[in-house]
């Protein structure tokens, strides 16, 4: 379905809007060059917050839960509105059908301006449990809290209040100006909290409409308060499952214990020699290819002040545990890791059963940076366990997952320039940032579109998303539109 408005219905958009776009749309339609005032549009955001508000407000109260297909007519039903939202603004808006739910598409702005995508995902995670929510999650509202005003609802903060912070910046922009300052393709997703199965298809099928000269993402959170960071690194992820099987079938200990190979004093060797003393990992080539960052953003992480002994004190830990000579914030954003995320064999019920298991189990993963290669080191890693396996023990594995870190070319101007935007908004400098995490789509974009992305969200830690009463504050929400209106405005410079 696609939602488009008429040359007469933009100018009677324009036409509602302030003096200021009158004048604008006059020397536009002279050729002549369009004021863009900043200030004009960032006052514009103040004065509309609550309508703005009220707008997400609608959007929230779709349940638009992608997973569970009871809502799938939900799903699309926030499709619709997206697009019919954007078509109101002037944009040639489209929703398109896929496999699985929709994607939006949108185009606007001048087809001779810098061509930027911008990315979000309108599905939100399901409720459950239901009971430990303070309101129904679906009926969005303002709540004070110690900290301020929040909007209480079930996709707030995840993605659906951070979308709308682009989409109200150009609203506001299409209202002071007539126009958009860059050229904008807005693509919103109906799949992430479901593994976007038609995600890379789609990128593949639309390759040349979506790739613009950088993607906008707006789905990370603030560094700390007040401080907002531009997230350029992001690692990836390997997954693999390890059965280590020695006797046919479970042995009695006292018969067989002392001569009979144990599965589990095997595979925990194995998981021991994981890490050396200092914590480097010791699986072979596992650091080939893993680059060092560079000085300036050394200096920008070490200016942050993490303190690693209130991050870990939180979690009632008190030391580092990694690599002895890398810095807390290296380990998390630069550093690639290997974790045991669980382990079992024998009897683990109530009581005690002697016996020496026929098999023991563990599942280990690999958070990756940019240079590695998963599939490189999924075998290097498997090589490495069968080496060590004992005369009598055979190994077997399972994959769970298998992709790559990305890491952004912040040489590009559109990086310091969205930098200094943002620090002129928020009360922190912002700086550039790792996650410790994965946004597959950041590395589609970069693979399948020959892109990169730029990362700046408005969440904070608290906002509890994927849990009962998420949340996001008001306060990011109205700074988040103008951190966009601002960046706009530095692309069209």
């Amino acid at each position: 379905m696609r939602y488009r408005l008429d040359s007469g219905a933009r100018r009677r958009s324009v036409g509602r809007a302030s003096p200021g776009a009158h004048r604008a749309l006059a020397r536009l339609n002279l050729q002549e060059e369009v004021p863009m005032s900043l200030d004009a549009v960032l006052s514009r955001i103040d004065t509309d917050l609550d309508a703005a508000t009220g707008r997400l407000f609608d959007l929230l109260r779709i349940p638009s839960v992608s997973t569970d297909p009871a809502y799938s007519d939900d799903v699309a039903r926030a499709a619709n509105w997206l697009a019919q939202a954007l078509a109101e603004l002037g944009f040639d808006a489209s929703v398109r059908a896929t496999d699985g739910h929709p994607m939006v598409v949108a185009h606007g702005g001048p087809a001779d301006g810098r061509h930027i995508l911008f990315y979000g995902h309108y599905d939100v995670q399901p409720v459950d449990p239901l009971a430990l929510w303070t309101r129904d999650p679906f009926d969005p509202a303002i709540e004070q809290t110690d900290s301020g005003k929040v909007i209480r609802a079930r996709g707030a903060a995840d993605d659906k209040g951070q979308l709308m912070t682009f989409i109200e910046a150009c609203r506001a922009w299409k209202a002071e100006t007539g126009t958009l300052p860059a050229r904008v393709t807005i693509f919103l997703e109906g799949e992430e909290e479901s593994g976007s199965p038609s995600l890379v298809p789609f990128l593949k099928a639309n390759a040349e409409e979506l790739t613009a000269e950088i993607a906008l993402i707006c789905d990370t959170g603030l560094y700390a308060e007040g401080v907002p960071g531009i997230v350029t690194q992001l690692r990836g992820l390997l997954g693999e499952e390890i059965t280590v099987t020695g006797p046919e079938k479970d042995l009695h200990s006292g018969l067989f214990g002392g001569i009979a190979m144990n599965p589990i004093r095997v595979l925990s060797r194995v998981l021991a020699n994981l890490h050396d003393a200092h914590g480097h990992v010791r699986v072979p080539g596992f650091y080939d290819g893993v680059a060092e960052p560079s000085p300036t953003l050394k200096k920008q992480w070490r200016d942050l002040g993490f303190d690693a002994e209130r991050f870990l004190g939180a979690v009632g830990l008190t030391h580092p545990a990694g690599e002895d000579d890398r810095t807390p914030l290296e380990m998390i954003w630069s550093r690639p890791t290997a974790e045991v995320n669980g382990i079992w064999g024998g009897y683990t019920g109530a009581g005690f059963k002697t016996v020496l298991p026929s098999q023991a189990h563990a599942k280990v993963s690999f958070r990756l940076v940019a240079g590695q290669d998963p599939h490189v080191l999924r075998e290097s890693f498997r090589d490495w366990v069968i080496q060590q396996m004992p005369l009598d023990c055979h190994v077997e594995f399972a994959s769970h997952g298998a992709s790559p870190a990305s890491r952004m070319d912040i040489s590009h101007p559109a990086f310091e320039m969205a930098r200094q935007a943002l620090s002129a908004e928020w009360p922190g400098e912002a700086a550039f940032i790792g996650g410790g995490g994965s946004i597959p789509v950041a590395g589609y974009f970069k693979t399948v579109l020959g892109m990169d992305s730029l990362l700046a969200g408005f969440g904070r830690d608290n906002d509890q998303i994927h849990s009962p009463n998420e949340k996001y504050d008001l306060n990011s929400f109205h700074r988040g539109m103008r951190s966009w209106a601002r960046i706009l405005d530095g692309f069209a410079a």
